[in-house]
């Protein structure tokens, strides 16, 4: 069942398979008795959830090390709205794969998706200094072609002879594994979310996160802070702002947000309100449960009995009763 509380029967994934978003996908309870199908591409899977062939698709959004995941973030921004329902958070472990019988010599390019290598920059200094970088639709892929033929992943063109992938990338097309655990930190996590269309927000949850974006009116000086404002005259902590261009013309941006709370929270519905008024638009992108169950720190004026309170004692008013 999903956070909506209804079944999910196909959920997409960034394919093929053998990918760290099928592996996120697998650990999420929306994946049991569901299928599971591999997408080429983070806008093939939105549109296969927007035209009603998928319930849901799962999709990275941002890593640690790397940061956000603009074409999912653009995606988000443009078309039919879509969603999020849930998140996911995964640690990342890459392995240096190749065909078998590969010597370490032979190895003068390496393929993956491009947040993959900036995250095993420095391994690759250190014990392939010139060893050239092919970029992949995605890691997983970038094993199949390498088991395939070793023909170039995406757009390049070029032969390569290693790929950095998940381990279970490399076992399920018989390739061999030069080198575990290759990324210059340890620690590197990539958030997913479960993406759906709207209609089934899930319900709160006290420890829940919201994403709008917002577009301005006007590029003028103060309307971002305008905007901002919003969130920290209610006490509302963002935990994730970014500017995208927004396709119309140079210099124009939108502002991609992550901030705690869920749409039922009063603070929350006040600070969209605000948000609307002062901006061109709000696209609303869904409250969710958060995947590491951490709520926030609100302050007492700003629990729900603190604006119900002022509610009714502004009613009061404009009723004479005061």
């Amino acid at each position: 069942m999903s956070p909506t509380g209804t079944r999910m029967r196909r959920i997409g994934f960034l394919g093929p398979a053998g990918t760290f978003t099928e592996a996120a996908l697998r650990t999420r309870p929306e994946a049991a008795g569901a299928e599971c199908v591999p997408y080429p591409s983070v806008d093939a899977a939105f549109a296969a959830v927007r035209a009603g062939r998928l319930d849901a698709c799962l999709v990275a959004i941002e890593n640690s090390v790397e940061g956000s995941v603009t074409a999912t973030l653009d995606s988000l921004a443009r078309g039919d709205v879509l969603e999020l329902v849930g998140e996911t958070l995964l640690p990342i472990t890459f392995v240096l794969a190749a065909r078998p019988g590969t010597s370490w010599s032979e190895i003068g390019a390496v393929a993956c998706h491009s947040h993959a290598w900036a995250q095993v920059r420095g391994w690759m200094a250190e014990h392939l200094p010139e060893a050239g970088f092919v970029p992949a639709l995605s890691n997983a892929a970038a094993a199949v072609d390498l088991a395939r033929s070793g023909a170039a992943a995406g757009t390049h063109t070029g032969a390569f002879q290693a790929a950095v992938c998940p381990r279970i990338a490399a076992e399920r097309n018989g390739l061999a594994i030069l080198a575990e655990d290759i990324g210059d930190n340890p620690d590197a996590v990539t958030r997913f979310v479960l993406v759906a269309r709207p209609g089934h927000l899930p319900e709160r949850t006290g420890a829940d996160k919201t994403t709008v974006v917002l577009f301005q009116e006007h590029d003028r000086p103060g309307a971002l802070l305008e905007m901002l404002e919003q969130f920290s005259s209610r006490g509302i902590n963002m935990t994730r702002l970014e500017s995208r261009p927004t396709g119309e013309s140079l210099g124009r941006y939108c502002f991609s947000i992550d901030f705690e709370g869920h749409v039922s929270d009063s603070r929350v519905g006040e600070a969209l309100v605000g948000l609307h008024r002062v901006c061109a638009d709000v696209r609303f992108l869904g409250s969710y449960p958060r995947a590491d169950g951490v709520g926030p720190t609100v302050k007492a004026h700003h629990e729900d009995e603190a604006y119900e309170r002022s509610t009714a004692w502004l009613e009061r008013l404009r009723g004479g009763l005061d």
